[in-house]
């Protein structure tokens, strides 16, 4: 389409940016940073909740 620059949109706020840049601004950046670490703890979180449930259900299954 005539009159379109080629560009992206930053992957937090939306707002178009270079096509070789994935954020718009070190803020952006910082976000997405937290949001990864966030989602990286809980994924932990919830594999040792998980890990904790199987060891319970094995230690209280009835012998014999």
């Amino acid at each position: 389409m005539p009159g379109i620059i080629p560009h992206r949109h930053c992957i937090v706020c939306g707002k178009a940016v270079e096509p070789d840049v994935v954020y718009c601004s070190d803020e952006c950046q910082e976000t997405m940073d937290k949001e990864r670490k966030r989602q990286r703890n809980f994924m932990i979180f919830m594999f040792v909740l998980l890990l904790g449930f199987m060891v319970l259900l094995w230690l209280g299954a009835p012998k014999g």
